[in-house]
């Protein structure tokens, strides 16, 4: 087995390889930057002795196409994507990343040869804002609505992996998260959550731009489900929702004082609501895949201020 990783330098990646690494498993990552800043602050260097890093653009064709070919890659968890707020802007490239990226990493496997196994971010913006589904809990059942470029470009990424399977027999999950929170995610719209807690250790006030509701899924938990999925001997192009805790911003503001009641930093909320839907059952992945992990959200918070404590006190906290 050899595992390739795209965009395994961003904050699901780089909690992927850690688990991966951890399995002993042979990883390949693909990634445009080749500073591993993220996995450098949840892993020892030691552990990534035999891991091999080639930088290269997820929308590069025949780079993408060779690697899965000539490397022997018999799995692959592909990550490689451009956020919301990128996409809303720069909607061509945001495609040529988000969908012939994906698209590449699907011919890939059906030119290898050999059989590849893929699993692949797909998100929660494929739906539409609460309101569009009178604000019921949603299956994979229910009808997409994406409501910005990036949440149609993830539901033609699961279309596509649809049809590869039935054109190609290529075996696929798409996981659909939500927020996710953790150390090493400081990058896109929903980061703030995060990005609260790091200020929080550090000293410095700081207001979450969102208001409304979000589901928080802890990253360890999201890199392990999707971990799980690419290991599982699942056949089929499959989506599945992933669904953490529902929690209110000014609810998260309450709960991070009540965690650091000494804190000297000033933690509020106040914005728009994300346009998405947020109450999603993931009864179906839990389903198909066992052991899918879920760390009730209090630990999650209180696992990530104690990792950013210990960086901040060892001077690795920017």
């Amino acid at each position: 087995m050899r595992v390739l990783v795209t965009g395994a330098q961003g904050c699901i990646g780089a909690w992927v390889v850690r688990g991966l690494l951890a399995r002993g498993l042979d990883v390949l990552i693909y990634d445009l930057i080749p500073e591993a800043a993220r996995l450098d602050l949840i892993t020892d260097p030691t552990a990534r002795r035999n891991l091999r890093v080639t930088t290269g653009a997820i929308e590069d064709s025949a780079t993408v196409k060779g690697l899965i070919k000539d490397e022997g890659i018999t799995h692959v968890c592909h990550l490689a994507a451009v956020l919301m707020p990128f996409c809303q802007a720069n909607p061509i490239q945001g495609g040529l990343i988000n969908v012939i990226g994906t698209l590449n990493v699907f011919e890939g496997a059906r030119d290898a040869g050999r059989d590849v196994r893929i699993t692949y971010a797909s998100s929660s913006a494929v739906w539409g804002p609460e309101d569009a589904y009178l604000a019921h809990t949603l299956s994979e059942n229910e009808p997409t609505k994406p409501a910005t470029h990036y949440g149609v470009f993830k539901a033609a990424n699961e279309g596509n992996a649809r049809i590869f399977y039935a054109t190609n027999g290529i075996s696929s999950i798409g996981l659909r998260p939500w927020t996710v929170y953790g150390v090493g995610r400081d990058f896109g719209l929903t980061a703030s959550p995060t990005i609260a807690m790091k200020n929080l250790v550090l000293g410095k006030d700081y207001q979450i731009p969102l208001g409304g509701f979000m589901d928080l899924q802890y990253v360890e938990d999201v890199a392990e489900s999707f971990i799980r999925c690419l290991l599982a001997p699942v056949q089929g192009a499959h989506v599945f929702n992933l669904a953490g805790d529902v929690i209110h911003m000014d609810e998260l503001v309450n709960t991070l004082r009540s965690l650091r009641p000494n804190a000297t930093a000033q933690i509020s909320a106040a914005g728009p609501q994300v346009p998405v839907a947020y109450r999603m059952d993931d009864s179906a992945l839990r389903a198909a895949v066992p052991d899918i992990p879920k760390t009730p959200l209090d630990q999650g918070l209180r696992a990530t201020l104690e990792l950013y404590e210990k960086l901040h006190a060892e001077g690795r906290l920017a």
